[in-house]
This record gives C-alpha cells, structure tokens and sequence, in this order.
C-alpha cells in the first residue's frame, strides 16, 4: 500500500497525481537527487541574471521545478546496505539490485532483494523484463536485513495485507534501455504498470529530454529527472519539443528562457544544459495543464509529427487497448481534436464504434436515411439537419456518417463523443477513414434489420464509402444526392423517395432514444430490461425517465448523452437482467464519496466515468465511478465513486 502517493486526475494511462512530502509535490513531476555528489542533483539553472555572466558556482540552485527531492539507498551488488531511515522531505530508494534491459526473467528473479518498510515516502527498483516479481512479495525471495540494519538473504520481503510492497513509487532499472526503442520501452511500461499497484508513481530516471516527456506520461510515467537533458547540454546538443540542433549550427538562440538571455555569442556548453533543463520543466508544466484539460492525446498526435520514436510509441501503444481503454473515461466534457488518422485509432472513437456496432439496437420500423455529419454538434442543431429533418418529417431512421467516429444514430448524437469531436473538414477522405467508416457502417447495418437504405450523402468520399459497403450486405441501397445533399432537387428527392412511409411519434422517438442510451450505456439489451414500462417527462434533451406509476427512475444528462439513475432506478438496475456494475463497500454510509480504502470489490468492467450501484452493510447507493474497478480494488487512496443518492440499511 501507499500512503505518500494519490492520483487525482486521469486521461487515460497519464495521471495527475499527489506525491506527500512535507511539501506536497503534483506529478507528473521533475525529480532531483538530494546528495551533491548525486548525478540528478544537477538539475539546475541560474538564480540571478549575474551568475550567467560570472559562472559563479554560487549563483547556481536546484530548478525551481524540480520538485520532488530523492535519496538513493546504494546498489546492494557493491555492498550490503543498512535500511535507510524515512524522511518526510525526500523520496528514498531503497537498497536495490538494478538489471540491464533484456536480462532473463529468471536472472532478475534470482536476485530480487526485499523491499524494507521505511518511516516516510519510499521507492523500490524493478526490471521492466520481470516486473511481476512485486505481487509475489510475500514470498520468500531475496534480501531482508540483521540486527544491524545491514542486508540479508534469508528472510521474507515485508508486504502489507494484500501481498504487495509498502512503497510508494517504483523505479524502473532498465528505462535508459527501452526509451528510444518504441515496442520494447510500451512492453516495458505496460507490463509494469499493469503488475505495480495502481496508486503508485512510476520513476524513470536518466531518459527525459523536452521532446519525449510528453509520450512519456502518456504511456503512465509519473516521475522523471533531468539527467538525460542535462548531459545533452553539456555536449553541445540543443534541445526543444521537436527537435535538437549542435550549437555550432545555430545562428540565433529559438528561446527565451532565462538561460537564452543572452548574444548566441557568448552562449556556451553551460548556458546549454541550463537551457535543456527549463525547456524540460515548461513542457511538464504543459503537459500537467492538459491532463487536467483531458488532452494529452491531441496534443501528442501534434507532436507526432515531429519525431519518429513518438510516433511509433503512440501507434504500439494504440494496440495495447485494454490497457489504454480500462484507464480512459468514458464520458468527459472536453473536445477531440480529430487532425489525423492516429485519431482513428482513439480509445474514445474505437470504444464508440463498438459499442455502437455490439449494444445498439434500433426500435424504428422504417428505413434508414443516411447523411453527412455536420460542423455544428449535436448535429440536430447545424442548419443542414434541420433541412434534412424537415424533408425526412420522423418517417426514417437518421443515422449520420463521419470520420472519425464512424456512424451516429440519432438517438446518440450527444452521447460522448459524438458530441464533443471537431475534425479537419476538406471534403477530402483518405483511405484510412473510407475504410473505417465503411467497416463500422458495414458492421453496423449487418446486426440491424432496415428495410431499405437511403444514401443522402454527397458523392466522392460519402458515395464511396455506401457503394463498398452496399456490394457487401443484403439490404438494397438508394441514392437521393446528385450535387450537394442541400440543394432544392436533392431535398426534393429525398422527400419523394419517403413516401408513403409513417411517421414515428413524439413518444416513440423519445422511448426509443432512452432505450438506445440504455442499450449503449449499461449493454445489449439493458434498454428493454430497464425500462418495460417506461414513462418520459420534462422536454428532450433533460428527459425524466419515470415507471408505470410515475416514480423517478432516471433523467438524462445532455453534457454526455447518458443516463443518470435514482435511488429507485438503481434498485431496478440491480434487480433487472441487464449488466450491472456494483462496488462493494465496508460497514459504512458513504457521505458525497467513497474512499478506495473503504472498496470491499469492485467490477471489473467499471471505468471511469460508469454510473455504478454502491452496496455495503449498511448502505445502498449510486453514483459514478472516479476510478476503474481494478484500480478501485487495490488503491488505497483517493476517491473511488462520488455517491449521488444513498439511504441507510
């Protein structure tokens, strides 16, 4: 367990987060060692404007960035170590065994000390080529220490009641191995973070330049140290976000940090590390300010472009899904940028796409009119989908086609993110979309049953897209655009092609659309389990949900397009056949939230975000989840569910 280290914030695997020391520090975050004689002690910069003039020595301090202080407790391969004693203000490694990236999992095995209990803020050294040793650290397996305080190899690793070590970050020893080589270094982080308890830092020291941090934390780095840019200063290497140059071959300084502050003349090999250091430190102070926004990834697909190993990172970690997925929030009020092909490959736009192509099922008798997606979101609001409403008059099923989300029926055009993406509008499409569009359209008309397909979309990328995926499935397609979707003859056209279809009534649109969120939201079929009897009040998109007798089940939330339980609609929730996801809680009544110490178990399916049911001995409640369920298991810190409604048993 931990008692130094809580997360706060998500956007996905990267984590704002908390590490205690007598001055609390925010992650991710600039370490430094607090040993003079410690090579990460000199992340510095200039105090003062003479000291870049002098190269007074005296002039020079830890960057004001450098937050969190560490103490390393020595390599137990050169000597035994005494167990350091805790201090409040530093983070101490423990005496460790540090291995070179590709030693056999038996090897590091063979050689793993234990991990001593320490009075304050601790960190313990793992291999990323066998990072599970940690969860069996109850066994027998490596050093303890004597009476003396000195290392021992005799005695049990000390763990806490759930078998995993008491420290408070881990330190990856073969970091400096994998940085640079995309594949190895996403196996590595994966396999760690996947093996570590969730509510701990992760340090990888020796590896941080200003271009990489950010694909760093991205991947679920929390702690990184100058090191790696400094000792690139020293050689003459000048760093940015996306590039670095030889001083020799700079005419004039791209900067204006403190340590640019002067003629390139007189700009030397020092000026360059103080300089590499405080772009280091603006860009983790960037790149904290967009996991708080929830925009990490559009701004790594930017950086993307800029570098070959970021790049090939983001793409191997693309297909490490399940670990990205169970750590992305399925519901959130910021935008998707969608400017590339590598937006495609999104957790929120992959999630949405099969969620829409495995739960949705459509309640609409008649046939599907297919349309371009529009600027303006909800798209019901853009001008173009009013015209395309007031031709079709409620006597189709409107589904919208775009990239990068795929298709939209309109029963979720707010439900996250159909809602919340703006893309690069050119009318051009590359083939990676045409494709995916067509494979999410193709699966998507295959699991429906539509009479018949009404293609109102304009030709090239759109027309192309329907002719691929018409040639593949049963259901005959029409065709109602010969210009533009929004010229009088195409309205007209489209007008004509729907006569004699019914038009579906208020009250049916507006239960089929609940239905439609259920079966999105909770699984397939959850929209008939949850809601036989259903009722609506109050005007779309703030509907009441309400049973037969008039009682309050649910109201839907028009930030996300989700549904929002009661008490009395949690309760049919967790009696109904649709899946359910509950968190178990300990003999309390949760008060605004639930603690993850209080978390008895929790589902495994639960992601950030999820409306869940909260039982316990004593308490019956709803709310949503602030963590995913396996993080909600083994944190020990930190807000697991905020609770909306409770009553006591």
């Amino acid at each position: 367990m931990t008692d130094y280290f809580e997360v706060h914030d998500r956007d996905g695997a990267a984590r704002l987060g908390e590490l205690r020391l007598t001055e609390p520090v925010t992650t991710p975050a600039l370490v430094a060692g607090a040993d003079p004689d410690d090579p990460n002690a000199d992340s510095r910069v200039d105090t003062d404007d003479d000291a870049a003039s002098t190269g007074d020595d005296a002039g020079y301090s830890r960057h004001p960035d450098t937050a969190a202080i560490i103490r390393d407790g020595g390599s137990l391969w050169t000597d035994d170590r005494a167990v350091p004693d805790g201090e409040a203000d530093v983070l101490t490694i423990l005496p460790h065994r540090a291995f070179p990236a590709g030693t056999r999992e038996e090897v590091i095995d063979s050689f793993a000390p234990s991990w001593p209990a320490i009075d304050g803020p601790s960190a313990a050294v793992i291999s990323g080529d066998a990072p599970t040793v940690i969860v069996d650290a109850g066994e027998s397996r490596g050093e303890s220490t004597d009476d003396t305080g000195a290392a021992t190899d005799d005695t049990e690793a000390a763990t806490d009641d759930t078998g995993t070590p008491p420290v408070d970050a881990f330190v990856l020893s073969n970091a400096q191995g994998v940085v640079g080589h995309a594949s190895a270094f996403v196996d590595a982080v994966v396999r760690t973070r996947e093996a570590v308890p969730p509510d701990t830092a992760l340090y990888l020291a020796g590896v941080a330049t200003p271009r990489n941090v950010a694909t760093l934390v991205y991947a679920g780095v929390d702690l990184v140290d100058a090191t790696a840019a400094r000792v690139a200063g020293s050689r003459g290497r000048y760093l940015t976000t996306d590039d670095e140059r030889f001083l020799e071959d700079l005419r004039e300084l791209p900067c204006s940090c403190p340590a640019c502050r002067v003629p390139r003349s007189e700009f030397d090999r020092r000026d360059c590390e103080r300089h590499n250091v405080n772009v280091l430190a603006g860009e983790l102070r960037r790149v904290r300010q967009r996991i708080r926004e929830g925009r990490l990834r559009d701004y790594l697909e930017g950086q993307a472009r800029h570098d070959q190993w970021t790049t090939a990172t983001m793409r191997e970690l693309d297909q490490e899904y399940s670990y990205l997925e169970r750590r992305t929030p399925v519901v959130r009020d910021e935008q998707v940028t969608a400017a590339t092909d590598d937006t495609l490959r999104r957790v929120e736009i992959q999630r949405f796409a099969e969620r829409v192509t495995s739960r949705y099922r459509c309640r609409f008798d008649g046939p599907l009119v297919l349309v371009p997606c529009s600027a303006r979101k909800p798209y019901s609001e853009s001008q173009s989908h009013g015209q395309f409403r007031d031709a079709i008059q409620y006597r189709a099923h409107l589904v919208s086609m775009t990239s990068p989300i795929g298709v939209v029926p309109q029963e979720l055009e707010l439900t996250y993110p159909a809602q919340h993406y703006d893309t690069v509008v050119t009318g051009e499409w590359t083939e990676t979309e045409k494709t995916f569009v067509a494979d999410v359209l193709r699966a998507y008309l295959r699991r429906t049953d539509y009479p018949r397909v009404i293609a109102h979309v304009p030709p090239d990328g759109y027309r192309d897209i329907c002719e691929r995926v018409a040639a593949d499935v049963d259901v005959p397609f029409e065709f109602t655009v010969a210009d533009h979707p929004t010229t009088t003859d195409s309205i007209s056209s489209l007008m004509q092609t729907l006569d004699g279809e019914e038009k579906y009534r208020k009250r049916e649109r507006q239960h089929n659309t609940v239905r439609a969120i259920a079966d999105y939201q909770f699984g397939d079929g959850a929209g008939d389990a949850l809601f036989p009897d259903l009722q609506t009040t109050s005007r779309y998109p703030k509907l009441q949900l309400r049973d037969g007798e008039g009682e309050q089940l649910a109201t839907m939330v028009p930030n996300y397009g989700v549904l929002s339980f009661t008490l009395a609609g949690a309760r049919r929730w967790a009696d109904s056949a649709a899946p359910t996801k509950r968190v178990e809680i300990d003999s309390f009544v949760p008060r605004g939230s639930v603690l993850a110490p209080g978390v008895v178990d929790a589902d495994e399916a639960i992601r950030v975000g999820d409306e869940v049911v909260v039982e316990g001995p004593d308490a019956f409640a709803v709310g949503r989840a602030q963590m995913f369920g396996r993080e909600m298991r083994a944190a020990t810190r930190g807000v697991a569910v905020k609770v909306r409604h409770v009553e006591e048993r």
